[in-house]
């Protein structure tokens, strides 16, 4: 991660893409080293809100594709798992979309939005108010406290 942060806000956006997709990254400490270093809050927050959001579009599109060897290969999502989701999305509503930034859950809910075919507007809509609620809390807490 240490190596991202030495881009600046390139390097930010490139977490915070890689880190909606199912790499293991995490996005929040390249923002806090940022903001740390003086970095624009402002700046920072929206990079790291549109980075993580067009990962979850990725997700989204793969989702949508609904590849069966794509979800099972490379998400490792069995057919059981994918129909665990679309049973629990359905139960808790797109609403839930604003939970796609919570590590282990918030990935494979953007791929299943996709599999459902959640109007594109709604998903981006939801999505982005929760990624970036996230962010500048994140933002927040470390200037301020």
């Amino acid at each position: 991660m240490e190596f991202l942060t030495g881009y600046g806000l390139w390097g930010l956006f490139a977490a915070s893409f890689l880190a909606a997709t199912i790499l293991p990254l995490s996005s929040e400490v390249v923002l806090g080293y940022l903001l740390v270093h003086n970095f624009n809050a402002f700046q920072a927050v929206g990079v790291a809100t549109v980075g993580n959001v067009l990962g979850a579009l990725l997700n989204y599109g793969l989702g949508r594709a609904g590849s069966k060897v794509l979800l099972e290969r490379i998400f490792r999502i069995s057919a059981q798992e994918i129909d665990t989701a679309r049973r629990r999305f359905k139960t808790h509503g797109t609403l839930s979309l604003l939970l796609a930034w919570v590590p282990i859950i918030g990935d494979p809910l953007t791929v299943v939005a996709g599999m459902l075919k959640i109007n594109i507007w709604v998903f981006l809509a939801l999505v982005s108010i929760g990624k970036f609620a996230r962010y500048a809390t994140l933002s927040w807490a470390v200037l301020f406290l």
